[in-house]
This record gives C-alpha cells, sequence and structure tokens, in this order.
C-alpha cells in the first residue's frame, strides 16, 4: 500500500475506498457509486477463482486476499471494503475478525467486510432479532443464519428469493423488483431490523421505496458496506444519526436510474 502522505485524487478528495468484488458480481460498483457521497469514491479489485462451486469460490477468494489487495499496488486508498459476505459466514465471527486484524496491521488501513457492516448497522438501531432476505442456495442460507446467531442475533423469518438457474448467475441476474415484491410482504413483522442479504442482490429501489413505511428498519449487505467503508475512510464511529440518514435515501435517492 501506499506510504507517502500526500494522498489526494481529484476525483476522492474525501475518501478513496478500495473494494474487492467477486468476478461476476454485476452490482457492486453501480450501487456503490450511487451510495457514496460527493467526494468519496471506489477503485476495484476483482476477486477470482476457478472453482466451479460457489463455496469453493467464496474460499478461494480469502485464500487469495493478499494478492486481490496487491491489485491496488500504490493507490491511496483510505480504507479496504470486502464486498461479499459469504466468506465471513464460512469462517465465523472469531477467524473473520483475525483476518480484519491482520490486513489492517499488514495494509496499514482498516478492512470493512460487508458482514461486519451489516453487525455494526443492526447494533446501531439496537436490534436483536432480524428477518432474513436471502437469494442464496439452501446451504450457503444456512450457513448465513449460523453466523448472526454467533454474532448474537436471533432469526425471526426468512425469505427465499428464487433465482433463474438458466441465467449468468443465479443471484447476480436478480432484479430489485423480486426483492421490493419479497420485502412487502415483510411489513408486519415483529423484527427489529429486516437484512435483504448477498452483495450481488440489487436492493437500493426497494429501500428508497420502503425508507419511510410502517415496518421494520431495513438493511441490506451493499448499502451497509457503504455506510461503514465511507465512516472507516474518515475515521468516524458510527452513530445512529449518521444511520438513519443514510436510510432515508435523500443523499443517494437522486442517483437511482430511472426505471
Amino acid at each position: 500500500m501506499m506510504t507517502t502522505t500526500r494522498k489526494y485524487t481529484e476525483y476522492a478528495p474525501k475518501g478513496l475506498i478500495g473494494v474487492l468484488t467477486p468476478q461476476a458480481n454485476t452490482t457492486v460498483e453501480p450501487e456503490l457509486a450511487i451510495l457514496c457521497p460527493p467526494g468519496f469514491a471506489i477503485i476495484n479489485a476483482r476477486m477470482v477463482s476457478d472453482k466451479a462451486d460457489m463455496e469453493d469460490r467464496l474460499s478461494d477468494y480469502l485464500e487469495n486476499i493478499d494478492a486481490e489487495i496487491d491489485q491496488f499496488a500504490s493507490a491511496p486508498v483510505n480504507t479496504l471494503a470486502l464486498a461479499v459476505t459469504g466468506p465471513s459466514y464460512l469462517i465465523g465471527p472469531a477467524r473473520e475478525r483475525t483476518l480484519v486484524r491482520r490486513i489492517e496491521v499488514i495494509r496499514g488501513v482498516p478492512l470493512v467486510t460487508t458482514a461486519q457492516a451489516v453487525c455494526d448497522a443492526q447494533h446501531i438501531l439496537g436490534a436483536r432479532t432480524i428477518d432474513l432476505l436471502s437469494p442464496y442456495p439452501p446451504s450457503l442460507t444456512e450457513k448465513s443464519q449460523a453466523y448472526w446467531m454467533a454474532q448474537g442475533y436471533r432469526i425471526g423469518e426468512t425469505i427465499a428469493l428464487q433465482g433463474d438457474d438458466d441465467s449468468f448467475h443465479p443471484i447476480y441476474a436478480m432484479s430489485s423488483q423480486s426483492a421490493g415484491i419479497a420485502l412487502k410482504e415483510m411489513q408486519e413483522s415483529a423484527a427489529d431490523a429486516i437484512v435483504m442479504l448477498g452483495t450481488g442482490l440489487p436492493t437500493l429501489r426497494p429501500m428508497a421505496a420502503y425508507s419511510g413505511w410502517r415496518g421494520p428498519p431495513v438493511l441490506s449487505c451493499l448499502f451497509c458496506l457503504a455506510w461503514r467503508a465511507v465512516q472507516a475512510a474518515t475515521g468516524q464511529s458510527p452513530d445512529l444519526r449518521g444511520l438513519r440518514q443514510w436510510q432515508s435515501s435523500q443523499h443517494w435517492r437522486r442517483r437511482l436510474p430511472p426505471e
């Protein structure tokens, strides 16, 4: 990573975020570009694997994370953002924390994992019981549930979204409309928060549409990652007022593409 103190870049005067993205994910860069406030920017490195099985690819991403971070070379990133949740489910919270500490010591900048960013948002909201909206196959959904429970949360309802196995990817090819329809069914939930899982599932349109609804607070993985990475890039601590401002969608709604 860059060691010079001169870290100004034209399009990121407030903070440059180095994002680690799964190889075929088509959602991360567009949604982060929408979510990042003025003065912040992202640069992206693709995590690659030749494994056919999804969980094997997720394991590869962490196995090769140092080489993946090396793609940023001397770019003056202020924080690193791991834009995938699956690896955290596979290794669990304790090993995830160990990974974060190791990367931060070696690279000299914070590493924000998506799963921990979601936990940070849930903690700020005071959530103890969470509902899950999952685009994952059953095996990964179960590992996701185990991760959240290991973090101290109770799982209320879990709704599984059905992907198209004939598409280029069963998760990345999903539409935000499918997430919105499922989310609407959860409006009467007694949970403290609803989490739309997966960094490949488009979620910003339903998040904006339901930002003021009478249901539980709605979070998505990429939303939480963007919120937490921006704070990490500037050395700020998470707080409820700031999270509520992000959830209102006021600073990013206008950047959504037309339907």
